[in-house]
């Protein structure tokens, strides 16, 4: 199996050459006999975690962290305490 193809050869032969890739080769292109590109496997990179993005985004200025009144007002809708009354909806309904 070659690992050198001229322009021309790797234009004719594109889909095998990417087969070969997938495989793990390194293909080098020439152009008039001078190496000028690789088609070679991309590395797979590991996903940041949701906490590494966020801090990713601070660190940017794209993104500020809550202030404790927002956390404060979060925390309290949330709570296991609030109550919910059951049939709000078809209250709203009626009401209208």
């Amino acid at each position: 199996m070659r690992s050198e193809y001229t322009l021309y050869e790797a234009k004719a032969k594109l889909s095998a050459l990417m087969r070969q890739v997938r495989e793990g080769h390194t293909i080098t292109i020439t152009v008039h006999g001078t190496p000028v590109a690789e088609l070679r496997p991309v590395e797979a990179k590991a996903e940041p975690t949701l906490t590494e993005r966020l801090q990713e985004f601070e660190r940017r200025g794209e993104l500020t962290p809550a202030t404790r009144l927002v956390r404060d007002i979060v925390s309290a809708w949330t709570a296991p305490e609030a109550k919910v009354e059951p049939g709000a909806l078809a209250r709203f309904l009626k009401d209208r």
